[in-house]
């Protein structure tokens, strides 16, 4: 069976945000659906180009309901998203209709030494800030025990 080209081509307004990641190869980092549990790489990651459909609901009645741009971070209840102005946008996950996959821009998450290297930094540093504070709080000393 002849192998299909999966080149990847980009929408004209995903173009800028991927020349801005310094034009990664798209084509080495895609998903992979199936096959062996251990080789699947598929889920949203950061800095994917993402097409976000907005309940209408939730919009006035002339504002558009697709947001398209860079998946900057996901937490619980929010989205933050670069959008193609380069306006940064937090998207209620309630009021999230689809989310459409262009293109992963990073490897995935278990791949991703420049990830995997911030974490651990970003880990230290909490912390040593933590520790910091303890020190800092007033009636955190041992002082009045006895023994």
């Amino acid at each position: 069976m002849a192998k299909k080209s999966s080149q990847l081509e980009l929408p004209k307004w995903a173009t800028g945000l991927w020349k801005e990641l310094g034009s990664p190869d798209l084509d080495s980092i895609q998903g992979i659906h199936s096959g062996d549990l251990l080789e699947r790489r598929n889920g949203l990651r950061r800095d994917d180009l993402v097409e976000i459909q907005i309940d209408a609901r939730a919009l006035l009645s002339d504002a558009e309901p697709w947001i398209r741009g860079r998946l900057i971070s996901s937490g619980k209840s929010s989205l933050e998203i670069l959008d193609e102005g380069g306006f940064r946008r937090f998207v209620s996950r309630e009021t999230i209709v689809q989310i459409v996959l262009v293109a992963h821009m990073r490897p995935a998450y278990i791949d991703d030494k420049e990830l995997l290297a911030y974490e651990r930094e970003d880990m230290k540093r909490r912390s040593t800030l933590h520790e910091k504070v303890e020190k800092e709080t007033t009636g955190n000393d041992d002082a009045h025990l006895w023994g």
